[in-house]
């Protein structure tokens, strides 16, 4: 039996697909079969064959253009020049690691710090999100003396041993640590009229209980502050609190995995967290911050932080080098220059009143909800009964990617549109992304 995992394998090319493909597609994809693991997937039934990026566009082979509206990695947009001219300017002095000093690595420390909670005041540097989280687990079992890790029902926060163990996202695949929990997602579509913060806080406790009724001591809770995975959940600012308070108050961590929400993406905060007053005790990051270049971080309180760094040595050959310190430095400028986090929430808003549009005409968009650009597009079979639509949502990915419009599908059912695109997405791309759902919607009803 062919095992389907939901992140990797929802919206993916496979072989029953290739009688779809133009010549030159199936030869790529034949190579591609030849020559790499098995694990890989390609996005689209017809995959789409990109050799150009530029802020929120990107071109095919053919020379088409497409608009990006999935792609959190080239967060400033595809190829910005401010980070392009950085990483080529080091490149041609020095690259190396952190046993050597050099300022860079102490600059954008420094600058970053600034925009967390005073508390958070220690920074440690990866090469990904996973190697991230990785060491943020490490750091709940030395800072705790326990190994239970809490995570929602869909989270996907890596590919290491420990953090794929921790990502029910992989699939069913990849079996899950004995030593983690699930915990129900906070799906405010479905908890209408509840108290979202205490029924969180209430299943938080739940959790807890029964991971030491099994003999498991609770070390910490690791969320994505906005649920991308589990289907774009943003919830109400400050909703999570109460639930952080139950993790606090049974002796763990908080780990704010910030890889999606950060950055200025909610519009409504610099991080995903800041939305809810949280002060989390482990802040990890990855993709967004290099805006393309393989960099991620770990910023934590000093306390916390010490628990494990006093006891063991960390090095990591790529982590913080000077070429990526320039990249993450560059990020952080253009976010500020061109003040994208203002920027993120007033588009982000004008998108979101054009998607609920969508919403008020058709019965099977059943809800829109997002923060800053960071949008879940729900489908259902209809308005009454909330049931998730998986089919209508692969189909209608299709018929976006046929009007140029990429992205993808999150959530524990495949249902929910993730509407995710560079902070270059302009007022003026909402007529495209927005007529492309429309008349996709209208293609495939």
């Amino acid at each position: 039996m062919v095992v389907r995992s939901t992140i990797m394998d929802t919206n993916s090319f496979r072989p029953e697909h290739a009688s779809e493909l133009d010549d030159a597609t199936r030869e790529l994809t034949n190579k591609r079969d030849r020559l790499l693991g098995e694990s890989y997937r390609l996005f689209y039934r017809r995959p789409v064959h990109l050799v150009k990026g530029l802020g929120q566009y990107l071109w095919d082979a053919n020379g088409d253009k497409y608009l990006d509206v999935y792609n959190n990695v080239a967060s400033i947009g595809h190829c910005h020049p401010a980070v392009t001219s950085a990483v080529n300017e080091q490149m041609q002095s020095l690259n190396t690691h952190t046993r050597y000093l050099h300022e860079r690595i102490l600059s954008y420390s420094e600058d970053i710090l600034q925009t967390m909670p005073e508390a958070v005041n220690k920074a440690m540097y990866m090469c990904t999100g996973s190697e991230a989280n990785d060491l943020a687990m490490r750091i709940a079992h030395s800072y705790s003396g326990g190994t239970g890790i809490i995570v929602s029902q869909e989270a996907y926060h890596g590919t290491s041993a420990l953090t794929s163990g921790a990502s029910p996202a992989l699939g069913s695949g990849q079996p899950l640590s004995p030593h983690t929990g699930l915990i129900a997602s906070p799906d405010h579509y479905r908890l209408a009229g509840q108290d979202a913060g205490l029924w969180f806080a209430q299943k938080m406790q739940e959790k807890i209980d029964e991971m030491s009724a099994n003999g498991i001591k609770f070390a910490g809770f690791m969320a994505d502050s906005i649920f991308s995975s589990d289907g774009v959940l943003p919830g109400d600012p400050g909703f999570l609190q109460p639930a952080i308070d139950v993790v606090h108050k049974n002796g763990g961590i908080f780990i704010a995995d910030e890889v999606q929400p950060g950055f200025a993406r909610t519009g409504e905060a610099f991080w995903g967290f800041a939305r809810h007053g949280i002060v989390p005790d482990v802040v990890t990051t990855g993709k967004p911050m290099g805006n393309g270049i393989p960099v991620s971080g770990l910023f934590a309180k000093h306390d916390v932080l010490a628990s494990f760094s006093d006891q063991i040595p960390y090095f990591n050959t790529f982590g913080g080098n000077p070429v990526a310190m320039a990249a993450a430095q560059a990020v952080l400028g253009v976010i500020k220059d061109e003040d994208l986090q203002a920027h993120s929430a007033i588009v982000g808003q004008q998108l979101l009143n054009e998607l609920k549009v969508l919403q008020a005409k058709y019965e099977c968009v059943g809800d829109v909800r997002g923060a800053g650009l960071f949008i879940g597009f729900e489908l259902v079979t209809d308005k009454e009964s909330k049931a998730p639509n998986k089919a209508l949502a692969l189909d209608l990915i299709e018929k976006l990617r046929d009007r140029k419009v990429l992205t993808s599908v999150a959530g524990p059912h495949g249902n929910v549109l993730k509407l995710r695109p560079p902070l270059a997405f302009q007022a003026h791309d909402i007529d495209w992304l927005v007529g492309a759902l429309d008349e996709s919607l209208q293609a495939t009803l």
